[in-house]
């Protein structure tokens, strides 16, 4: 019988018969971790326990101490979740079933479901749940499956796609159900602690807005109802930190269906946050030695063909027809920067040559997928690429580590940090990914980084360095980053001349310092809950004359500030409701005047915090404030 050779995550390998299944190898290790093998990883990717091995790989075991046994409990609760909604609704179509970052989902066909149907469907899976059902992997040879739903046209269609060949195809059962499902799973339904029923909403079947509305029933599931517990009243925090709710309350933007989906308007204060994040930036990259450059918004398609975008994006651009020539409006800046970089000559000693632009870009994601300001068709990168000799890719890379550290510091942003390697859709020479790769993480390595490794999620031209941060909800979305192409320089056929007096080609370093604004912003608005800095907050002062008769004395006290946006409360309110408006509008400062305040040339000090210093010097203040500012220190400290 042949062998295959199995590396384990501390580096060591094991010789095991080729076939056997990952608990086989658990079991080869230890008998212990054979009995608490959940499910494995098979060269990164989560698979059932009982998956084959064929091939020389690297394995991982997964237990119920591993950070993944909470991903393969959802999967199981996401056909606790089929098996109740087919008990009550049995018309209804099974489609698929996977588990999210937040819990789990399932589409249906078939069936339309109200609140009562969701009431109904979490207590019967409360029932399946309690009856602690064994959950069983049951093969069927590939005529069987296709009967088995000869009355299901999506998983025929599943099985068609991701089954084709005469091999066996994987059922799961539990009880009375079950669903095609190549895995993993935990052993029983017992094992869920807490499952709850979220929501529903509508989805296209494979997210293809040309085929079938299907109802899509939200859910979530953990080991114990205590962690459950903690993360509906995580939940339900979230919904008052929801960016889109602030957006609204905040007036930031808004996206109306008038203008079409994914395309934000900027409303006068959500405009002064982005200006403010955009000159903070625009200052990183002088210090930095960027040159600031400008691309119109589209290009005739032979650009995106020259760059290879059009091969890779084509799907997601939206294109248009101009007198019998095809032109893309621009999913990325970097071909624009790098035929600016070809329009000129270039010697070894002009290296890096660095490029920063604010570059609106176009992205066609499906409707379904839009969400406030996370997921749009129309967002804003502050772009920026470098042209350099191969010998100061390290110097550069850890140069912008450390300045993308300094800007998620700056906003006390907690993330984590990925290497996202070779994606299978990529172009460039196997030796180019490897050693490009490599670059990265030595870089990572030497400057003592903690991170990831991503495989398969890096872009189609390189590798990259990714920081991720979560919203209110616990999502991670991807932040900034740095990414090595050395087949773009290629396309394009850039060159410098070099010491030896030949034609050489650049490296290009595509990074992000924000990665979108639209993004940032929707992870800012979260992360200080409306309550911004007061650097960048639309309004940072808010003057609250006690009596009309004090309004003359409060405009002189905003013109004393006039640097800053100030407004004066003039409407005909008590100073109680004025404050509590101001607190509402979650303006960081208010500055009560009245006769005392106005005879003594001071000004009472509030902030959001409802701190108060009365009779302050207007100078005293003022001063404070630039502090605060020029340091863009995260809260209000004048009371401190």
């Amino acid at each position: 019988m042949s062998s295959v050779t199995v590396t384990l995550p501390d580096g060591s390998t094991l010789e095991v018969a080729s076939g056997a299944t990952v608990e086989d190898v658990a079991h080869e290790i230890g008998p212990g971790l054979g009995r608490d093998t959940v499910a494995g990883k098979i060269d990164h990717e989560l698979v059932a326990k009982e998956e084959p091995i064929s091939e020389d790989c690297e394995i991982e075991i997964v237990t119920d101490q591993s950070d993944e046994y909470l991903d393969v409990l959802r999967h199981t609760a996401a056909h606790v979740l089929a098996q109740a909604i087919r008990r009550h609704h049995p018309d209804a179509k099974l489609t698929i079933g996977p588990y999210t970052d937040e819990g789990f989902y399932y589409d249906i066909a078939n069936v339309e479901l109200d609140a009562d149907d969701l009431d109904e469907i979490q207590a019967e899976a409360a029932s399946i749940i309690a009856d602690d059902l064994d959950v069983e992997r049951v093969e069927y040879d590939r005529a069987d499956a296709r009967e088995h739903y000869a009355d299901n046209e999506f998983k025929r269609e599943i099985l068609d796609a991701e089954a084709a060949g005469d091999g066996p195809v994987s059922f799961y059962t539990q009880g009375d159900f079950e669903d095609l499902c190549k895995g993993p799973h935990v052993d029983s339904t017992g094992e869920i602690g807490g499952f709850e029923v979220l929501e529903t909403s509508a989805a296209y079947w494979r997210g293809d807005e040309e085929r079938e509305t299907l109802t899509r029933v939200y859910g979530t599931a953990f080991p114990t109802e205590s962690d459950l517990q903690e993360y509906l009243a995580r939940r339900e925090e979230a919904k008052e930190r929801d960016h889109r709710k602030l957006g609204r309350e905040m007036d930031l933007f808004s996206i109306p269906d008038v203008t079409g989906p994914g395309l934000p308007l900027y409303h006068p204060n959500g405009k002064t946050v982005l200006r403010e994040l955009s000159e903070y930036v625009r200052g990183l990259n002088s210090e930095m030695g960027y040159d600031e450059v400008e691309t119109p918004h589209l290009f005739r398609t032979e650009l995106w063909k020259q760059s290879g975008h059009y091969d890779n994006y084509v799907d997601d651009m939206f294109l248009l027809d101009v007198n019998d020539e095809e032109y893309g409006l621009k999913p990325m800046n970097c071909p624009g920067h790098a035929t600016i970089f070809n329009e000129g000559s270039w010697s070894y000693r002009d290296l890096p040559v660095r490029y920063f632009e604010d570059g609106k870009v176009y992205r066609k994601e499906q409707r379904g997928e839009l969400s406030g300001l996370s997921r749009v068709w129309a967002f804003t990168i502050d772009d920026g690429h470098v042209f350099a000799r191969a010998d100061q890719i390290e110097a550069e890379v850890r140069r912008l580590m450390d300045t993308i550290t300094e800007v998620l510091d700056t906003f006390d942003l907690d993330y984590e940090v990925a290497l996202a390697t070779r994606p299978e859709k990529s172009v460039g020479s196997d030796d180019i990914w490897e050693q490009s790769e490599r670059q990265l993480r030595e870089v990572l390595d030497q400057q003592g980084v903690d991170y990831d490794v991503e495989p398969g999620d890096g872009a189609f031209y390189g590798p990259k360095i990714d920081f991720g941060f979560e919203d209110a909800l616990g999502r991670s979305w991807d932040g900034p980053t740095v990414q090595l192409d050395f087949n773009m320089p290629d396309r394009f056929e850039l060159e410098y001349t070099g010491s030896d007096n030949d034609a050489h080609q650049p490296v290009m370093i595509h990074r992000a310092l924000y990665g979108s604004y639209e993004r940032f912003f929707m992870v800012l608005i979260e992360h200080y809950n409306g309550r911004f800095p007061t650097w960048l907050a639309p309004e940072q002062v808010r003057i609250l004359p006690v009596t009309d008769d004090n309004l003359g004395y409060a405009h002189r006290v905003k013109n004393e500030l006039g640097d800053y946006r100030v407004e004066v409360e003039d409407r005909d309110w008590t100073v109680g409701k004025k404050i509590q408006q101001a607190h509402d509008d979650n303006v960081p400062y208010m500055l009560v005047v009245g006769d005392d305040e106005e005879d003594a040339d001071a000004v009472s000090v509030r902030d959001r915090h409802e701190r108060e210093g009365k009779g302050v010097d207007l100078a005293a203040f003022r001063a404070h404030l630039d502090s605060e500012v020029d340091g863009k220190r995260t809260e209000p400290d004048f009371l401190d």
